[in-house]
């Protein structure tokens, strides 16, 4: 099967600009040891699966505008790319403005900073869809997304009808569940997105989606991305990523697990993430595949019904 049988609702690619005088790159991380650990073949790390000189593509949104026509591709959410510019979200919200039938902005934001409410409402006005806590260099990670300061952001998410968006640790995920679980709780109508179906250890039995998450399971509020990043992940430990995503739609279900390519931090073309997210779906039925692929994504980005 081939995207040209096949419609997708991409809910994870980040764009970059190629303009950098009126968009300039601020690499918050770069000169630091609070880098995200990262497998050979992404970020154009040399080795691993995708070989000794991974393709890295950080796409403009008029070449994703360009991709996404070629692969079937009907929407995307495009995200904040936070190793790059950090909560500066200028270029994603004016990215998703040049192509508003087809891109949807999910900005980062830092629930402690005092400019955030006031940035959140300014970006709700012009049609974001999501907020991102994206918590690279936090050390206490479950205080950052807990404090008086953060539950105001939570809450006003939830008011702005916006979701949120939280990037799966490499480390110390487990802090950050209780976190999820109770905010789910606070605000049940919140569509909170996990990235990267929260990176579970794959090599553990059921794929290390396993009783931790039960609580995820249980909350219909909550959801995961199944992406690139993903996939290498898992085929980095020498584990198939269509038993994988098997796995992860018999735990949350088709309804709650969507993918995303991660475009512009994973490693390939777009082409060949488009195929290697259809090939993920050997094992999942017509209807699932058509829901992971594009119905649940653009469902809970958008609001989609059919």
């Amino acid at each position: 099967m081939s995207s040209d049988e096949i419609r997708l609702y991409d809910t994870h690619a980040h764009l970059v600009s190629d303009d950098e005088i009126r968009y300039p790159r601020s690499y918050p991380f770069e000169n630091t040891s609070l880098r995200m650990p990262r497998i050979p073949g992404t970020i154009g790390t040399p080795g691993g699966m995708h070989g000794p000189e991974p393709i890295n593509e950080k796409p403009t949104a008029e070449l994703m505008h360009k991709w996404m026509a070629e692969e079937n591709v009907v929407g995307i959410a495009a995200v904040q790319k936070g190793m790059i510019y950090g909560t500066d979200n200028s270029y994603i919200v004016d990215a998703a403005d040049a192509f508003p039938d087809e891109m949807r902005a999910i900005i980062i934001v830092d629930p402690q900073a005092p400019e955030t409410p006031d940035m959140i409402r300014e970006c709700a006005s012009r049609g974001i869809v999501g907020i991102r806590f994206f918590g690279v260099g936090v050390v206490d990670k479950g205080a950052w997304l807990s404090s008086p300061a953060s539950l105001k952001v939570w809450e006003l998410a939830d008011s702005l009808g916006l979701l949120v968006d939280i990037e799966a640790p490499a480390t110390g995920s487990e802090v950050l569940i209780p976190v999820i679980e109770q905010m789910a709780d606070h605000l049940p109508e919140l569509r909170i997105v996990l990235d990267h179906v929260f990176l579970p250890d794959c090599t553990q039995p059921n794929y290390g989606i396993d009783e931790r998450f039960d609580g995820f399971a249980r909350r219909e509020n909550i959801s995961v991305k199944f992406t690139s990043l993903s996939m290498d992940v898992i085929r980095e430990k020498g584990v198939a990523p269509e038993r994988v995503l098997r796995r992860t739609v018999d735990f949350y279900g088709a309804d709650r697990t969507m993918w995303g390519s991660d475009i512009g931090t994973s490693s390939g073309t777009y082409k060949m993430m488009v195929a290697r997210a259809i090939a993920a779906t050997e094992l999942l039925t017509d209807e699932e595949r058509r829901k992971v692929l594009h119905d649940t994504g653009r469902r809970i980005m958008l609001g989609w019904t059919g």
